[in-house]
């Protein structure tokens, strides 16, 4: 190894990285000259370190592995911020190596180009953990405590800041030997014990669960039904018998009727549970490599702290013989029925895009969705998927994440790739356009045209009065900006249109996209503004 640059691009090889995604810059380039020349990893040179950011996150996400993304320091590590915001709330582990100025001009404040005052500080706020690599002789220790601190449950993003003499000093000579981090179960004995008595059993699987589906399959055999958060998608495939898929808000009465729950790597987020006033059975049994979560937000009659794939699999082994109630299946599947006819009720003219996706896409794809009323609609829980990594979203809420995601994904997953964006989000990311047409990435990139922020204007209704201020957008002409790109572009401006134009679409090869002209199309029969919560009893 001739350098430190070196010896990162040589870390990254021998943990099985394929891709990297990243801006190319004066204080990362030992790092991308060695990648470029060794020709091991793929660069995937995004036109923003957001977007770089996001692609990682989601290609992490699909893949199983360990994202990366390059970047510079100062501004460039600051533009990164929001993709490592969402990366931490999506617990992907991911690692962000950034440069860092001289360093005998380090935390000196003199201006220094590309320099940001405490820029470690700000990466901290944003990260998992952050460190300096500041000499050569330190760069595998350091590089060793970051993925371990990146990879260990509950994962996350995780910044290295190396600054340029460092990248370009001689690399030390010991070798790199990474050894990847476990994490400790406790015993289920007691679960199991409780559990025994239960006839109407449910789980409650997060992202946490997202590599347990074996020992899911083994409990629903058992007896258990189902219920995922939106990140737990897929763990348990969607037209399984026993699974209510994400449709949890909707199926309060049928909750009611269970006796007991298992929730499994999920954080019963906010706006998936009315603001944790979502009754939920009981007792309430928990699986968390976080030990906070036994108290929050739904204190736990039991909790187990540990990995949830070691957990559930010692539990489906000590669980044989449940007595079931034989009414608890069909109730289910109607549960599911219900909860399914209440979300198509709402979508109106747009009842023939879901059904010409699902039909079109089968069930080997990747769903990507960006935060838009579409989403919330339908996105997070009509499209059936089938696979515990096919379905990325923007869990934090931020918008404009949903094309440099696709793009992440459709690399890592190496499949047709579908991608929701509203007008609004995508053009915080226009500029990656450009990234998705020279990647020839796979995606097709529906995008829900209502010239403005739908779910503000649908908010102000709501809640102002119907004053509305800063929810009107002017929007590019996409077919013209498409043709500027060399980017397929097809336009729905009727219902009867979406069958033969997303057949069209998806008859072609590498990226092409979508336009549904909302204004044309029509509005959805109810108008979403915002997560639905319950109000706290007087």
């Amino acid at each position: 190894m001739s350098t430190v640059g070196e010896a990162v691009a040589s870390c990254l090889e021998k943990l099985q990285v394929a891709a990297a995604f990243g801006v190319v810059s004066i204080h990362n380039m030992p790092i991308l000259d060695a990648i470029h020349r060794r020709g091991r990893i793929r660069f995937v040179p995004a036109r923003g370190e957001a977007g770089a950011a996001s692609m990682a996150d989601a290609c992490a996400r699909v893949s199983g592995g360990l994202g990366v993304a390059i970047t510079s320091t100062g501004t460039a590590a600051g533009n990164a911020a929001g993709g490592m915001v969402e990366a931490l709330a999506a617990g992907t582990p991911l690692l962000h190596l950034t440069g860092q100025i001289d360093s005998p001009y380090l935390d000196r404040d003199l201006g220094f180009l590309h320099e940001a005052r405490d820029q470690l500080g700000m990466l901290k706020a944003v990260s998992k953990a952050a460190f300096r690599l500041q000499s050569a002789e330190e760069t595998y220790d350091v590089l060793d405590w970051a993925l371990k601190a990146a990879l260990t449950p509950p994962a996350g993003p995780v910044s290295v800041e190396i600054p340029i003499d460092v990248q370009q000093a001689p690399a030390p000579s010991r070798a790199f030997d990474f050894v990847a981090p476990g994490i400790a179960t406790q015993s289920v004995d007691e679960l199991a014990e409780r559990l025994r008595g239960a006839r109407r059993p449910l789980l409650w699987l997060g992202g946490g669960a997202r590599h347990a589906g074996e020992a899911v399959r083994k409990l629903l055999e058992l007896g258990f039904g189902a219920v995922t958060s939106v990140q737990g998608r897929g763990v348990v495939p969607e037209d399984h018998p026993r699974c209510l898929g994400a449709f949890a808000l909707g199926c309060e009465d049928f909750f009611a009727t269970c006796d007991a729950l298992l929730v499994a790597g999920s954080r019963l987020r906010s706006n998936e549970t009315l603001a944790y006033r979502l009754k939920l059975p009981r007792p309430l049994y928990r699986i968390d490599a976080e030990e906070s979560r036994a108290d929050h937000p739904y204190k736990a009659d039991l909790f187990i702290t540990g990995d949830s794939r070691a957990a559930l699999e010692a539990l489906a082994q000590r669980l044989s013989g449940l007595s079931i109630d034989p009414a608890f299946p069909g109730d289910l599947a109607a549960a599911r029925k219900a909860a399914e006819a209440q979300a198509r009720a709402a979508l109106g003219p747009y009842t023939a895009l879901v059904d010409e996706l699902q039909r079109l896409a089968g069930r080997d794809f990747t769903w990507v969705r960006d935060v838009t009323i579409s989403n919330s609609t339908w996105g997070n829980r009509l499209l059936r998927i089938h696979g515990p990594r096919d379905g990325v979203h923007a869990l934090g809420g931020g918008i404009g994440l949903g094309l440099p995601m696709a793009i992440g994904a459709s690399i890592g997953a190496a499949k047709r790739t579908l991608c929701l964006v509203g007008d609004g989000g995508l053009q915080l990311s226009l500029g990656e356009l450009a990234t998705l047409v020279q990647e020839n990435a796979g995606v097709v990139l529906i995008l829900m045209n209502d010239r403005g922020y739908g779910v503000i204007r649908n908010i102000w209704d709501a809640q102002y009065g119907g004053r509305r201020a800063y929810a009107d957008l002017h929007t590019p002409d996409f077919a013209a900006l498409c043709r500027s790109m060399n980017l397929p572009h097809h336009r729905v401006q009727h219902a009867r249109e979406f069958q033969s134009v997303l057949q069209e679409a998806f008859a072609q090869r590498g990226p092409v996209l979508v336009e549904v002209d909302m204004t044309s199309v029509g509005p959805y029969v109810s108008a979403f503004a915002g997560p639905p919560v319950r109000k706290a009893a007087a």
